[in-house]
This record gives structure tokens, sequence and C-alpha cells, in this order.
């Protein structure tokens, strides 16, 4: 079955089929749609919606519904996404799963409610206090809004551990037709660790703080190897690179973009080929140093060069590639035309 939605409310669609218990949020534009869509399919589900005072409110609620082992989730943008990092770091911290959907608008500061990729760096390195990160995934279509939903909650539970899915203004606004789930996911089990008001789970304690060093080291230590066990969980997508003499690259609304050039410079006799990653953290290393063997990178995103920085961290040093950038910020976009005569500069000053 096929239903024709903004990728905000395929998020919803795809937290319902996911099993999402609780949804807690704070309305904030480009991201409200989602709540309202929540909303409306939520209490006919006897699932539990509330909206609360603020973010802060929100992500603490989302930390007390975690502890019991409820499918969490909000959403939320910018402004409001950096009113949760402190809970964002308690959520990694007592290992507790759950889902932020951010629908990035233009920032620093109130900015506007235009698309912009800004929060890259927020997402992905963290954003909170300490050493933890969350696990990110990136949709580039409508579709994707609801699968990636579903699988957030997904690595969430495998991993007990905060995952943002960092969506931008253009997809959460976006229509297309959305191909629904065949089935809701099963339900995680969480008596092992979360605490639900019974004889079986009365051991179980949440909790992040070690007033021993020692001890809080240790966790530390466990934590980073959970984190690298993740790439085996690394998930992203190559188009047209295995002959390709120049790779773009971007994730959201940006592998779209760069995607059409890729067609556009095919057509021109231009071998390019594009490397979309889906998950940020863990980031496709292996993925993006097989692209890279084009010698030719091209990353095109919506903020500063926060994602292609990410790609030179990750990028091999025994491969030699060129790596440069076209950008835009401040709610603009740039076009299909924009990415190709930039693709053919850089192919013509490397000749």
């Amino acid at each position: 079955m096929r239903k024709f939605v903004k990728g905000n409310e395929a998020v919803a669609i795809g937290a319902v089929y996911a099993g999402c218990d609780t949804y807690f949020g704070y309305p904030i534009t480009p991201a409200s749609d989602i709540a309202h869509a929540v909303a409306e399919y939520f209490p006919q589900l006897g699932r539990e919606h509330l909206q609360a005072e603020c973010e802060t409110g929100t992500i603490n609620m989302i930390f007390g519904a975690a502890s019991a082992g409820k499918l969490a989730m909000t959403a939320s943008s910018g402004p409001g996404i950096s009113l949760m990092q402190e809970g964002l770091s308690y959520l990694a911290g007592a290992q507790l799963p759950a889902v932020i959907v951010n629908v990035q608008r233009v920032g620093p500061g109130l900015g506007n409610i235009g698309p912009e990729q800004g929060d890259y760096n927020q997402a992905v390195k963290g954003g909170g206090h300490g050493n933890f990160h969350n696990i990110v995934l990136a949709p580039a279509s409508v579709q994707e809004m609801c699968d990636l939903t579903i699988k957030a909650f997904e690595m969430a539970f495998k991993y007990r551990n905060p995952v943002v899915v960092l969506a931008d203004a253009v997809l959460g606004q976006m229509m297309e037709f959305l191909q629904l789930p065949k089935m809701e996911s099963p339900r995680p089990e969480t008596s092992s660790w979360a605490v639900h008001g019974d004889a079986d789970t009365r051991g179980n304690l949440v909790s992040s703080i070690y007033l021993d060093n020692e001890l809080q080291e240790r966790h530390n230590w466990m934590l980073q190897e959970k984190y690298a066990s993740m790439e085996a969980d690394a998930l992203s997508e190559s188009y047209k690179t295995g002959d390709a003499e120049i790779v773009l690259t971007g994730y959201g609304t940006c592998s779209r973009i760069a995607r059409s050039a890729v067609d556009e410079l095919r057509s021109q006799n231009v071998k390019a080929g594009l490397f979309h990653p889906l998950t940020l953290f863990p980031f496709p290393a292996k993925a993006l140093n097989k692209a890279a063997k084009a010698g030719k990178l091209l990353a095109v995103e919506l903020s500063n060069g926060q994602y292609r920085d990410d790609v030179l961290l990750h990028l091999d040093r025994k491969i030699d590639c060129d790596v440069e950038l076209i950008n835009r910020m401040g709610g603009n976009m740039m076009t299909v035309e924009d990415v190709v005569l930039r693709a053919r500069e850089m192919l013509e000053a490397r000749a």
C-alpha cells in the first residue's frame, strides 16, 4: 500500500511500525508536522503522546521512559536539539535507547526555517559533554524518512544508545509516495537492563555516575569498544562509481542533487559517480575509501564543510585523492548545474 505524504509524516508512520510506545516533544518549525501526525496516530493505537513544556523537559521524559524499557522518541530542530544535549549525554552514559529526529533548519542562533545541514557536528561528534557518540542515520527521501526511523529504533535497542535521525527542512516538508511497511517490528527484550517495576527487574540499576575514577574510566573504555563495534552496521550507497574519474558525495537532500549531477555529467561523457552515506556515525569508511580510488572527491553540502571535514578524517592517507567542496548556507540551495560546473572545474584544474 502506498500513501502520498510529507517526509515528516513518514517519520511518524515509521515510529508506529517500529512499535514506538511514547512520543514527547515541543513544536518547532520545520519539524512540527511530526508531532501533529503522532498526535493523530498514537491515541488511536493506545500509545502515549505528550507535549512537554520545553525541549529540556522532553529529553528528560525520554530518559525516564527509556529507563522503563519503552520505545521512546522525540523530534525537533536545531535550537531544540541544542537544549537536549545534556540529556543525550545522560542517555549515552546510562546506555539507554532512544530516537531523536532533527529536521535541521538554519543556524546559528534562531537563524531561519530554511534548509541547512549545519547540525552535522552536533549530531555526529556528540554535542553534549563527555566521551560519547550518537548513532546517526541520514535519510534522503520520504521513503527513507520512514524506513530509517524504523532502523533507528532497531539500532537504538541493539546497542542501547541514542540514535539521531538527521534530516533537513526540504526532506521534512517535501511530499512523495511512501510504500508502507508490511508489518510492525518485533518488540525488543528489555528486562535484562530496564526497570519495569516488578520483581524480575528490581536489581536493574539505571545510572551514568561512577564516583570511583577507575570505574568511570572502565565505563568509558567499554563505551568506546561499543562504538567501535558499530562499524559493522555502517550503511552507504554507491552509484556509478565503478569507472568514475570523479565521485560526488553528500547526504540527505544534497545526495539527491549530487545524483542528478552525476547523471548530467554522464550525459556529457564525464565519468562521474556518487558515494552516499546513510549512517554518519558509524561512518562507512571502507565504502568511502573504495569510492575514493577515483582520485577526486567533491563534497556537496549545506554547511560550512562539516561533512567534508569528516570525509577527510576517514580517508585512507595511502590513497591519493583530492577532496574539494561545493556548499551553500543560510537556507540557500545549490542547483544541479552548480554542482556540474564545480565538478568540471575540478577535473580541468587537475588535468
